[in-house]
C-alpha cells in the first residue's frame, strides 16, 4: 500500500503556507505603482479588504469541507483558486479588476492556510506535531513580516505585476506535492452537505465584516446603513445557529467550542490576531513619523518580530513535551503582554531599539502561543473534526486582525482629527 512521503508533504505545505501568508503584505509596497499605473485611487484599501474579506469568510467553510471530502481536493481547488486570482490579478488593467480579481485570489486563500495546517495534523503523532507545527509557525510569522521587502524588490527591478505572478510557480510545485505525495485514508461515508448552513454563515461573516471595513470610511458609525448590516449580521448568524442545530452534518460543529482548551485558544487567537495587524501596520509609521526615522531603520524594528516569532515556534514544540500546552501558552501569552505594554508605555524618545525590543517580545509571544494552540486544537478532536477545528483557529486570528485593522484604523483617525482642531490645522 502505497503510504505519504511526509517529508515532500511537509515541503510542500510550508510553501503553500508561505505564499497564502505573504499575499496579505507584499502587495502594500507595490501599490503606489499599482494606483500610479491604474487610477482609482479612492479604492486603495480594497486591494487589501477584497482578500482580507474574502480569505476570512471562506476559512470555516473549507475546514468543514475537508472533513468531508478530505483535504487533497479541497486544498486543491483552493490552490488553483488562489493562482487563478494571482494570474488575473497581474493582468488587471484598472482598479476595479484588480478589486474584482482579489476576491478570487481571497478564496481560494481561504483553503490553503488552513488545510495545509490540517494536513500537518494529520500525518505526524501528537509528539512530533509539537515539533513540525513550530515550522509552519515560523513560516507564517516571516512571511508575513518580510512580505513588504519582497514586494518592494519585485517592483523596483521586474514591476508590480510579479508580485502576483511569483506566486504560480511556487503555487503549482506546493500543489503537486500534496497530490502526488499525501496518501488520504478512504472515507465510505456519505457525504451530507449542509447548503443552508453553509449560505447563512458565508452572508452573515461577509455583512459583519464589511460593517468593520468600512465603517468609519464608507459610512458613519452611527449612520442607518450601519445599524442595518450590524442587525442583519446579528440576525443571519442568530438563523444560522437555529439552523445547524438541527442540520444531520453541520458547517459549524458548535460541540468543539465546548472543549476548554480549544476555546481559549480561539479567544486569544482573537486578540493576538488584532496585535499582529497594529504593529504590522502602525509600527513602520510611528517609526518614520513620530521618531523622525529612515524606512530602513522603520524596517529593521519590525524585522525584530520576524526574528523572534521562528525562534519561539522552534522552541515551542520542545516546551510542548517538557511543560505541556497551557504553561508554554501561557509564556507566550505573557511575552505579549510585555510587548504590548511596552509599546504603550513607548514615546518618540525612546528610539528605535524601544521600539524593536517591543516587537522581538511580540514575535516571541507569537511563536509560542500560534504553536501550541493547533497542536493543543489538533490533540483534542478526532480525524473527521480536525479540519473545523484547525479552521476555527485561524479564523479566529484573522477575525482578530480585521477587527484590529478597523478598531486601530478608528482611533488613529479620531486622534488626528482631534490633534488638527485643537491646533487649527483641521481643513475644510
Amino acid at each position: 500500500m502505497k503510504k505519504t512521503n511526509r517529508p515532500l508533504v511537509l515541503a510542500s505545505v510550508m510553501l503553500a503556507m508561505f505564499i497564502g501568508a505573504v499575499e496579505a503584505t507584499i502587495v502594500s509596497t507595490a501599490m503606489p505603482s499599482i494606483s500610479a499605473e491604474l487610477g482609482g485611487f479612492s479604492k486603495y484599501s480594497w486591494v487589501f479588504s477584497a482578500y482580507l474579506l474574502m480569505s476570512t469568510v471562506t476559512v470555516l467553510l473549507y475546514g468543514k469541507l475537508s472533513d468531508i471530502f478530505g483535504r487533497k481536493p479541497i486544498f486543491a481547488v483552493g490552490i488553483i483558486l488562489f493562482l487563478i486570482g494571482s494570474l488575473l490579478c497581474g493582468l488587471a488593467t484598472s482598479m476595479d479588476q484588480l478589486i474584482l480579481f482579489r476576491f478570487v485570489q481571497g478564496i481560494g486563500a481561504g483553503a490553503v492556510l488552513p488545510i495545509a495546517t490540517t494536513i500537518v495534523g494529520d500525518i505526524y503523532t501528537n509528539e512530533e506535531r509539537a515539533k513540525i507545527q513550530g515550522y509552519l509557525s515560523s513560516v507564517w510569522g516571516i512571511s508575513a513580516v518580510t512580505g513588504p521587502a519582497i514586494g518592494g524588490v519585485l517592483v523596483a527591478t521586474v514591476g508590480w505585476e510579479y508580485v502576483f505572478w511569483v506566486n504560480i510557480p511556487l503555487g503549482i510545485l506546493a500543489l503537486l506535492g500534496v497530490l502526488f505525495f499525501l496518501v488520504e485514508p478512504v472515507n465510505h461515508k456519505k457525504p451530507a452537505i449542509d447548503f443552508a448552513g453553509a449560505a447563512l454563515l458565508t452572508l452573515a461573516l461577509s455583512m459583519f465584516l464589511y460593517w468593520l471595513v468600512e465603517g468609519g470610511v464608507g459610512f458613519s458609525w452611527a449612520s442607518i446603513q450601519s445599524f442595518l448590516l450590524l442587525g442583519g449580521a446579528a440576525a443571519i448568524f442568530t438563523l444560522f445557529v437555529f439552523v445547524e442545530r438541527k442540520a444531520e452534518d453541520p458547517m459549524m460543529p458548535f460541540s468543539i467550542w465546548r472543549n476548554k482548551s480549544i476555546l481559549f485558544a480561539n479567544l486569544v487567537s482573537l486578540f493576538t490576531g488584532i496585535i499582529l495587524i497594529g504593529v504590522t501596520s502602525y509600527l513602520p509609521a510611528y517609526v518614520t513619523g513620530v521618531m523622525e526615522q529612515s524606512a530602513t531603520i522603520a524596517g529593521f524594528t519590525l524585522t525584530a518580530m520576524s526574528i523572534g516569532w521562528p525562534i519561539a515556534a522552534f522552541f515551542s514544540g520542545k516546551l510542548l513535551l517538557k511543560i505541556g500546552y497551557f504553561q508554554t501558552s501561557l509564556l507566550g501569552g505573557v511575552s505579549l503582554v510585555i510587548g504590548t505594554v511596552l509599546f504603550v508605555l513607548m514615546q518618540a524618545s525612546f528610539g528605535p531599539w524601544w521600539a524593536a525590543m517591543s516587537s522581538f517580545f511580540i514575535g516571541v509571544g507569537m511563536g509560542l502561543t500560534s504553536t501550541a494552540f493547533i497542536v493543543s486544537i489538533q490533540s483534542a478532536v478526532s480525524y473527521e473534526q480536525r479540519g473545523s477545528a484547525t479552521a476555527s483557529n485561524i479564523f479566529m486570528r484573522n477575525l482578530g486582525s480585521t477587527i484590529g485593522a478597523a478598531l486601530l484604523g478608528s482611533v488613529l483617525n479620531v486622534t488626528l482629527l482631534n490633534y488638527f482642531r485643537s491646533t487649527g490645522k483641521i481643513l475644510r
